[in-house]
């Protein structure tokens, strides 16, 4: 953890996919309010590819860091410390490209810019005042991405099956599981660690009134 120039606090949130990053999220922007926090998702920065047919775009390793396109996500969060607001993309995870809109994301007090590889960028590590890493064991996490996937994504059980077994576990293990090294804060048990989810809103609350 280190201490900010500028009067922001940006926090990363990584962890595998399922693990309840978002959960974290969720429960900070209810208890600190949304008024004071800015959140950008690392998944909303996929690679935009209408070059590519519908099946091939199925066939893409979305969880190899060349997928996503972490240097407009950079940028972004430039933007917002500057104060200026931004304008981000909105990710059709069905059709597998990026939608027309995009969405307004104003400058607040604290960022948090979450995903699953956003503790692997060494370029995004350096801009975080915190990194946590939130660790579920790979079964539980499975089981969270299959049921995300199918009510909030469009997808299929086969298709989230196939695409675990040949992208998200092999990818895990070889970018995800080593970024936790980076971490400042593990939170074992993701968003129903009520202990650890204490821990940050309590360190959040702390932070002087921009």
């Amino acid at each position: 953890m280190h201490k900010s120039r500028s009067k922001n606090f940006l926090m990363g949130i990584g962890g595998g996919s399922g693990s309840g990053k978002s959960t974290i999220v969720n429960e900070i922007i209810e208890k600190i309010g949304p008024e004071k926090i800015s959140v950008l998702h690392h998944d909303a920065y996929y690679r935009h590819r209408p070059e590519l047919t519908f099946e091939e775009r199925t066939k893409i390793n979305f969880d190899h860091p060349d997928s996503l396109e972490t240097g407009l996500l950079v940028e972004h969060l430039e933007q917002l410390i500057s104060g200026k607001n931004v304008e981000i993309p909105i990710y059709n995870f069905a059709r597998h490209l990026r939608d027309s809109k995009s969405k307004k994301v104003v400058p607040c007090q604290i960022l948090i810019v979450d995903g699953i590889l956003v503790l692997n960028d060494d370029q995004l590590r350096k801009m975080m005042n915190l990194k946590v890493f939130v660790d579920v064991p790979p079964d539980l996490r499975f089981i969270r991405r299959l049921e995300r996937d199918l009510c909030e994504r469009g997808r299929s059980v086969e298709s989230v099956t196939r695409q675990y077994l040949d992208s998200v576990r092999p990818m895990h293990e070889k970018f995800v599981e080593p970024s936790r090294q980076h971490a400042d804060i593990i939170i074992p048990g993701g968003g129903h660690n009520l202990q650890a989810v204490q821990l940050l809103l309590a360190l959040l609350q702390t932070l002087p009134e921009k």
